[in-house]
């Protein structure tokens, strides 16, 4: 016996293995009437990250699902699962061939697959492995195109932008373990109760999908016996029904208790009950399958990817132009708050510079007055010193007719001297100008004259000769 695991089937997908690293996080949106629920998984590990379930009126958490500048990094995938009632599911069996070749073969067996006209669907495969060698088996999702167009609409209302689209039950059909040939009946996977999808195993290979529709009340088991005998017979007149099918019911405990008792009034033999998947570890398969592979053709149209992706393109840069201009604007609101506290200490400067301006001026005006009297009073003990150093160092040959100060820096002296004194004079003038008062010099050593300038004057000379104050140098 063949068992073929959702692990294989993955394997024989067309979808070629696209790096994982390109995917960050991935997040599945199931959008059920009652509740809408979102699972975020890691993209390496496939583990829950975060589990939301939000209720009609309720908005779904946009941090969750909305891309901004870290998903340039960390790049998010947003899956949404189509309404399950909206999806056609076809099974054809095709020579093995290449990806393109598949498609290609695909394209032209349209017009019988679809019941809705070829121009007004979107469609995509999956490829499962054959018993027989050189054969495949093709899984056609077909979806009417303004289905998808309404369901993402909606979901742009929601804010949610979606990348791929999924089919919810896919997962749980994909994942069934397969076990011998026979039926396997799938109950309301569809979403409207007295429905059922039935898949057909023989010979390891799915050869068949059906879907079944029954009323409600006593003839519902009788419905699903006729219905049953006319697919068998389908099956037997297409040659892969070779023998009586064993029955397996896929669902859980409370639909299980409703759909088992039928079933098995049904086909008249025992059934066996498997559990389905739970919806977190389907949205964990969904977002593996649609994390690991990149179909070519895809149930998202065209159109509306190159719109997300614009749309997120466009608000990253007016994010980015809109932080530009808050950091602007707050850059110049800083600059007038600094201005204004600045102009506000220069006012108040101002106001104590016009406050102390009369105190100023008065303090000017006395360390004036101050200084004049102070070089008054220095002027005039110099002029007792200079007097002092003249009496005391003039020769009795020599006569002092003149001593006066210029500016009060300069002392001029002149007089008469005999023509026999001129030595005395000159030594008089030498010893003069290296007079100290108090250990400091009088007089500036490199200025004034540095010998007297004697006249002849009849039997005398007249002189002149004058210094300069040591103390002028100081203010």
């Amino acid at each position: 016996m063949r068992k073929l695991r959702a692990a294989a089937l993955l394997h024989y997908s067309i979808t070629p293995i696209f790096s994982m690293a390109r995917w960050h996080s991935c997040n599945i949106l199931s959008d059920a009437a009652d509740a809408r629920r979102v699972w975020q998984f890691d993209a390496g590990k496939f583990s829950l990250n975060r589990e939301q379930t939000s209720y009609p009126g309720e908005p779904l958490p946009a941090r969750m699902i909305g891309k901004d500048w870290r998903s340039l990094f960390q790049q998010k995938l947003n899956v949404a699962w189509l309404p399950p009632e909206s999806v056609f599911l076809r099974v054809i069996q095709l020579p093995k061939a290449s990806l393109d070749e598949t498609i290609s073969m695909v394209e032209l067996q349209l017009e019988k697959l679809s019941p809705v006209a070829v121009t007004q669907i979107v469609w995509t495969l999956h490829v499962l492995p054959h018993a027989a060698e050189g054969m495949q088996t093709a899984l056609v999702v077909i979806v009417a195109r303004n289905v998808v167009e309404e369901f993402l609409g909606k979901l742009e209302g929601q804010g949610y932008t979606a990348d791929r689209l999924e089919v919810s039950f896919l997962e749980q059909l994909l994942a069934t373990t397969i076990v011998g040939d026979g039926a396997w009946v799938y109950p309301e996977v569809q979403g409207a109760k007295n429905t059922a999808v039935v898949a057909w195993w023989y010979g390891g290979v799915l050869r068949n999908f059906d879907f079944i529709l029954l009323p409600p009340g006593a003839l519902m088991a009788a419905n699903l016996r006729d219905q049953l005998r006319q697919m068998l017979w389908a099956g037997e007149l297409e040659g892969w029904i070779t023998a009586p099918p064993a029955w397996h019911l896929v669902a859980g405990d409370s639909v299980a208790m409703e759909w088992e008792p039928v079933l098995r009034q049904a086909v008249e033999t025992s059934i066996d009950a498997i559990a389905p998947l739970n919806p977190q570890a389907a949205a964990a398969l969904s977002a593996r399958r649609a994390v690991g592979s990149e179909t070519k053709i895809n149930l998202m149209p065209a159109e509306f990817s190159t719109r997300y992706r614009q749309q997120f393109v466009d608000r990253l840069w007016m994010r980015g132009l809109l932080a530009v201009g808050v950091v602007y604007v707050a850059g110049v609101l800083v600059y007038f708050a600094a201005l204004e506290v600045l102009t506000l200490k220069a006012s108040g400067v101002e106001r104590q510079v016009a406050g102390v301006s009369n105190t100023y001026t008065n303090a000017i005006q006395l360390k004036a007055r101050y200084g004049v009297l102070k070089d008054r009073q220095e002027l005039k003990y110099a002029a007792l010193d200079c007097w002092k150093a003249v009496a005391d160092l003039l020769p009795a040959s020599v006569t002092l007719e003149s001593l006066n100060f210029n500016d009060g820096q300069k002392l001029l002296l002149g007089g008469m001297a005999d023509s026999s004194a001129v030595n005395e004079l000159i030594d008089f003038c030498d010893a003069l100008r290296k007079t100290q008062v108090n250990g400091q010099p009088l007089f500036d050593q490199k200025k004034g004259d540095q010998v007297p300038s004697p006249r002849a004057a009849g039997g005398n000379v007249s002189w002149n000769f004058n210094l300069e104050l040591k103390r002028t140098e100081a203010p």
